[in-house]
């Protein structure tokens, strides 16, 4: 079942997940783990992210470097199958621009079609760890509203092959990122604002925030989506803050602001474990206070923080 079905079927608000692919030389049993206590809450979804292949530069014997590619987490496509098949529920992969010809996008595209998912959230992807900024592959997308065209694209039948006859509609549902204090390389919100609705006008059928611990920053942006004629849903995404270093790691990756009222209350703490119930009690704060206001979906970005985001959901239903 498509996202956009789960929502226009709901009477009320939805619970989504996020989690990680594991480390490669996990088994799927790590994925089992991680879900289990979630499973209860009966989610509409779970998402499943995708990271980017690195690479490094290994010495040869005559002195020269060989560019080894390293991939450190799996595909998503095998997760997302194996989780459809555990749980009985749909599944959402990450499609990214990065370490992808268009060819190789369009492959996994159709192998997640065989595979009876039809539902993709479509993003740019970060930098390589060793770029200071996103490089494409040469044959690859350079910006998320270029892939999004091509899983579009796909929708109507048209494939890179452009002779192929009498090709397959496949029809994913497709989702895309917004951010409510605004993508960091965007010069401004209203820049920002203006490429969500070339993405929405394109095809992308709702939009899924970045975290954020403020909810005035959510309603603000979704006010700011509405006046610039974006009409799709916007979910907004959550995240638990358990431990201090999360409050320089989080800024510093995510480009987000923590209230002060939350980093006083976590500079208070003794240790993790008081961090940890500060941060259930703000996101159960955050999440009452979406759901009373009518959001669509509750998204949580889980990352290994499962039994947070339970007690949260738990006490929330």
């Amino acid at each position: 079942m498509k996202v956009i079905d789960h929502i226009n079927s709901s009477k009320g608000t939805l619970i989504s997940f996020e989690i990680l692919p594991p480390l490669k030389g996990k088994g799927i049993a790590a994925i089992y783990n991680h879900l289990d206590p979630l499973m209860e809450f009966k989610p509409a979804y779970i998402n499943v992210t995708y990271h980017r292949s690195e690479h490094i530069y290994k010495k040869r014997s005559d002195g020269s470097f060989e560019k080894v590619v390293i991939r450190k987490r799996p595909g998503t496509e095998a997760i997302c199958a194996s989780i459809t098949n555990r749980y009985n529920v749909d599944t959402v992969p990450h499609l990214i621009c990065g370490g992808f010809s268009v060819q190789e996008t369009e492959d996994a595209l159709l192998t997640l079609n065989y595979l009876g998912i039809d539902n993709v959230l479509v993003i740019r992807g970060d930098a390589a760890r060793n770029e200071t900024s996103f490089e494409p592959e040469p044959d690859g997308h350079k910006y998320a509203i270029d892939l999004l065209k091509q899983v579009i694209n796909l929708n109507n039948g048209i494939y890179l092959e452009e002779e192929l006859k009498g090709t397959n509609h496949i029809q994913f549902c497709t989702g895309v990122a917004g951010y409510p204090e605004k993508h960091f390389e965007a010069p401004n919100m209203q820049t920002d604002l203006a490429y969500l609705k070339k993405k929405v006008d394109a095809g992308a059928e709702y939009v899924v925030t970045q975290m954020f611990f403020d909810n005035k920053r959510f309603f603000a942006f979704e006010k700011l989506c509405r006046e610039a004629g974006i009409t799709v849903p916007v979910i907004p995404g959550l995240k638990p803050i358990t431990s201090k270093k999360q409050l320089i790691n989080i800024p510093r990756t995510f480009y987000v602001d923590i209230p002060t009222e939350l980093s006083n209350e976590v500079l208070k703490c003794k240790d993790d474990a008081d961090v940890e119930r500060v941060g259930t009690e703000w996101l159960l704060m955050q999440s009452k206070e979406l759901k009373k206001s009518g959001v669509p979906v509750l998204h949580y970005y889980t990352l290994g923080k499962q039994h947070v985001v339970a007690n949260v959901v738990r006490e929330l239903l």
